[in-house]
C-alpha cells in the first residue's frame, strides 16, 4: 500500500486527485497539509485524515511514501523540492513551475533524491490523442503544416471558477497558463517543440488575468501551431485540427469524433477512438511500484513550462520570444 499525503487543496482538481487516490486499491491517503490552514482542516476532515499545519513535520513522517501537490503554482519550487528531499514520490498539477529555470531545478532535486515525479497532463492519455498520434505516425497527412488546439469554458462569466484563479501571483496568469496548458502540450506532442512563441491575451471580464488567449508557435520549416484558451465561452468545443500537405484531421468540430480526409479521398472518414490508456495518476503509482522514471511525462512537462513562460513574456512585451533566449535554453 502506498501511503500518500495531500499537499494543499488550492487547485480546483485537488478533490479529483483525492478521489482517484481513495478509489485506487494500492493507495491510501493518510494526512493533509495546506498553506491555508482553515481550508486544509476542512478538507482533511472530509477525508477523515489528520491535518498537519507544519509541512516539515508532515514530510518527516517515514510512513508517508508520496505526496499529491495541489499548492499554488508559485510555491511549487519550495513544496515539491522539500518533498523530494524528504524522499517522497510526487504527483503534481500542471504547470510544474512558472519558469523553466525553476522547473529544471525541481526536476534536478527530484532526480537527486531518487524519487518519482509525474505531472497531471491528462489529455496525453485520452483515446483521441492515441488515435491522432497513430494517424500522424502513418504519414497519410503528408508534411504537417498546421496544428490548432482549443479549450475554453465559461468559468469567468458564469462565476464558478474560484476567485484565486484570477490572482496573477499564485497562478502566473489566467486562461493560457491554466486551461491553455492542455492544448499547449497536445500541440507540442503533435507538432514538436517550436523555435519561438508569440502570444496575445485578451480580457473580457476585467479580471487581473487574461480570460481570452491565443499563442502561435513557429517552427523553422514553416509549420505553425495555434493554441487557444478562454474562460469566457459557454459553448466552445474542445477542438483539435491537424493539417498537412496531403490531408487534414479534425476532432471535436463540434462532436467528439475524429475525422480524416487525405490524398484523393472525396469525403471525410471517421477514425475509431480507442479506450484511454492508464491515467497520469495510475502511471504514477505504477512508476513507484516499479521504481521507474516517467521520462516522457516529465520531458513534456518541462517543455510545457518552457512554452508557457515564453507565451507570458510575449503577451507582456508584445513580441515573439525565441525559446533559446529563456534561461535553460530551448531543449529539455
Amino acid at each position: 500500500m502506498i501511503r500518500v499525503a495531500m499537499l494543499s487543496f488550492w487547485h480546483v482538481h485537488a478533490r479529483d486527485y483525492a478521489r482517484q487516490a481513495t478509489e485506487h486499491p494500492g493507495v491510501q491517503i493518510v494526512a493533509a497539509w495546506d498553506e491555508d490552514p482553515a481550508r486544509g482542516r476542512e478538507q482533511a476532515a472530509e477525508l477523515n485524515v489528520p491535518f498537519l499545519e507544519d509541512l516539515d513535520q508532515l514530510l518527516k513522517d517515514p510512513d508517508i511514501d508520496g505526496v499529491i501537490v495541489d499548492a499554488p503554482t508559485n510555491i511549487h519550487p519550495q513544496v515539491i523540492t522539500a518533498a523530494a528531499r524528504a524522499g517522497k514520490h510526487i504527483f503534481t498539477e500542471k504547470v510544474l513551475a512558472l519558469t523553466i529555470a525553476d522547473a529544471q531545478d525541481i526536476v534536478a532535486a527530484v532526480k537527486q533524491a531518487g524519487v518519482g515525479l509525474v505531472l497531471s497532463l491528462p489529455r496525453l492519455y485520452d483515446g483521441y490523442t492515441q488515435a491522432i498520434t497513430k494517424v500522424l505516425a502513418g504519414g497519410e497527412l503528408g508534411d504537417i503544416t498546421l496544428v490548432r488546439a482549443r479549450l475554453s469554458h465559461n468559468g469567468a462569466v458564469a462565476g464558478w471558477l474560484p476567485a484565486h484563479f484570477f490572482d496573477p501571483t499564485p497562478c502566473g496568469g489566467g486562461a493560457m497558463v491554466d486551461l491553455g496548458c492542455h492544448p499547449m502540450y497536445l500541440t507540442r506532442l503533435f507538432a514538436g517543440l517550436p523555435d519561438s512563441v508569440q502570444a496575445s491575451y485578451g480580457n473580457i471580464t476585467g479580471r487581473a488575468v487574461e480570460d481570452n488567449a491565443v499563442a502561435v508557435l513557429r517552427y523553422p520549416n514553416g509549420r505553425l501551431g495555434v493554441v487557444e484558451a478562454g474562460f469566457a465561452n459557454r459553448h466552445s468545443p474542445f477542438t483539435i485540427e491537424v493539417h498537412g500537405t496531403e490531408g487534414s484531421l479534425l476532432y471535436g468540430t463540434p462532436e467528439p469524433k475524429l475525422l480524416v480526409r487525405a490524398g484523393e479521398a472525396t469525403d471525410w472518414s471517421e477514425v475509431p477512438i480507442p479506450d484511454n490508456v492508464p491515467s497520469a495518476f495510475d502511471q504514477w503509482v505504477e512508476h513507484i511500484e516499479a521504481g521507474t522514471w516517467a521520462e516522457d511525462n516529465v520531458a513534456i512537462g518541462l517543455d510545457l513550462t518552457r512554452l508557457m513562460e515564453a507565451a507570458n513574456i510575449s503577451a507582456k512585451n508584445g513580441e515573439s520570444v525565441a525559446l533559446s533566449t529563456l534561461p535553460g535554453g530551448q531543449h529539455s
